[in-house]
């Protein structure tokens, strides 16, 4: 097959969830052999639809999808399911080859019966292979980011014709991006890759194709990242002067039109021609792409008596990074009100561990002034009950249940109409992390605790993020390995795990 080639065509395609809600109409678009392509577009977009129908997890409504024959497709999930969590290594990448097989994305059965190298070779390529064999460790034992990058090689290991990444670079730390975007240049076979990291799809993209929110339809683009975003930039703002010139002649007819109706007799005909080609001039007007919408600036407000040591630190335990064990630090922090800690260190090293048994109050050597009300934001949303309404999990974390306030702070981060209602487990990654922050606001938390804020979220709400955490009055102790997102926000000390 040629390089050249389309191995995959969406034709008319129009999907939507539920009753009346519409994510994809009239969609087509191609993709060709030896490809990197990035979906771009905003939370709850419909992104991760467009995998789901490729993989054929999702059917479509009308319209077709065509795949080269035979063609293997291999997905990388943004999240491990809950229920794939205590599963060994072993048993993890086996599954994945069984259900890919069951998909159809397969042409064998899925057993595979020397699955173990192939295993020991998958985790060097995503970085992840130490001096211990992993295959029978438990899931839930690694990290964040070292779960990442066994969701990333367990659609590798299958070696498949296309390959689709959702979020991949979410959790992993400088070193296990590097290596990824490494690896994707380097990707002999096809890509299509869901991101909000601009610095990373730059690295290796062909072509962008972008969901937008408000058509439903896609948008196809040739070039890097950076030169999609400029074409589209600049189509703006060349539809908006076109616009503009027209609204101008628009008014010019409309006063005329005006102004012959009023002299009567043969003029009103004058003013009816003037009024019709005002109207087709309106015709005219171009649909301009709407940008994405961007959360409204807000802030985190904290509890008017917050006074004295929020958050003491006299110990911590790391992970030793050889045998996976806790290894015991001596520390002699402490934090007060307005004071922000950086907490450091690759992945595997235990941050993730630390900030949930000082968020529970078990890490020892740890103490919480009493009585402080604590916001914890997980990186896995596990503090978000699935099962529940928006509506009643913003609810919940209210010291006064008033609905209307309720909705006003919703309403900032994009959680109206439908939405609030739904369940949380029926939101996109990106929309979680939205309900998240608006937890936060409505809390009102003397210490703030941040496990990687900006996974899944549209790149457009991170400056506006960072800014309240930088003007955030309480303790806060941050985790992210993204550089340009920390250095927007005051640090007044690090704890570096690593050192």
């Amino acid at each position: 097959m040629a390089r050249d080639e389309v191995i995959l065509r969406f034709e008319n395609v129009q999907f939507e969830y539920g009753q009346n809600k519409r994510i994809l109409d009239d969609v087509s678009f191609s993709v060709r052999r030896n490809t990197k392509v990035t979906i771009m577009g905003q939370n709850g977009g419909g992104k991760s639809t467009i995998f789901g129908l490729i993989t054929g997890r999702l059917k479509a409504e009308e319209g077709s999808i065509f795949l080269w024959n035979g063609l293997t497709i291999a997905l990388a999930r943004q999240v491990i399911p809950r229920d794939e969590l205590d599963l060994t290594v072993r048993d993890f990448f086996q599954k994945a080859f069984q259900d890919s097989a069951k998909a159809g994305l397969r042409k064998d059965s899925g057993k595979i019966h020397d699955i173990d190298p192939r295993i020991d070779d998958v985790l060097e390529v995503v970085n992840l292979k130490g001096h211990e064999k992993l295959h029978d460790r438990i899931i839930r034992t690694f990290s964040g980011g070292q779960q990442a990058r066994i969701l990333l090689a367990s659609a590798l290991i299958q070696e498949p014709d296309l390959l689709l990444l959702d979020e991949p670079t979410n959790n992993l730390d400088k070193a296990g991006i590097e290596h990824l975007t490494t690896f994707l240049k380097e990707y002999k076979k096809t890509v299509m890759v869901i991101s909000h990291d601009s610095e990373f799809l730059n690295a290796f993209t062909d072509g962008v194709l972008y969901l937008d929110i408000f058509t439903q339809k896609v948008e196809q683009y040739a070039g890097n990242y950076l030169d999609v975003v400029a074409q589209i930039t600049a189509r703006i703002e060349k539809e908006n002067r076109k616009n503009a010139q027209l609204a101008k002649e628009i008014q010019e007819n409309k006063d005329k039109a005006n102004f012959f109706a009023n002299k009567g007799g043969q003029m009103r005909l004058v003013a009816r021609r003037m009024r019709e080609k005002a109207d087709e001039l309106e015709e005219s007007k171009i649909d301009i792409r709407r940008e994405d919408k961007t959360i409204r600036p807000f802030i985190i407000p904290t509890p008017l008596d917050i006074n004295g040591d929020i958050l003491t630190i006299t110990e911590f335990s790391t992970l030793s990074p050889k045998t996976h064990k806790p290894v015991k630090r001596k520390a002699n922090l402490v934090l007060r009100k307005g004071q922000h800690l950086l907490l450091k260190g690759p992945n595997g090293s235990g941050k993730t561990t630390l900030l949930e048994t000082i968020a529970n109050s078990t890490a020892k050597g740890s103490t919480i002034l009493p009585g402080m009300t604590v916001g914890y934001y997980r990186q896995d949303f596990s503090t978000l009950d699935f099962e529940s309404t928006v509506y009643d999990s913003l609810m919940e974390v209210m010291a006064e249940h008033i609905e209307e306030n309720m909705r006003s702070v919703a309403a900032g981060f994009l959680i109206t109409g439908d939405l609030i209602r739904s369940k949380i487990g029926s939101l996109s990654e990106g929309q979680k992390g939205l309900v998240a922050f608006a937890r936060l606001v409505l809390q009102k938390p003397g210490l703030l605790i941040l496990d990687e804020p900006t996974n899944h979220i549209n790149f457009r709400h991170i400056p506006i993020i960072a800014e309240a955490l930088n003007k955030y009055e309480g303790a806060m102790i941050l985790v992210s390995h993204v550089p340009e997102f920390v250095e927007k926000i005051r640090i007044d000390d690090v704890l570096d795990l690593e050192k």
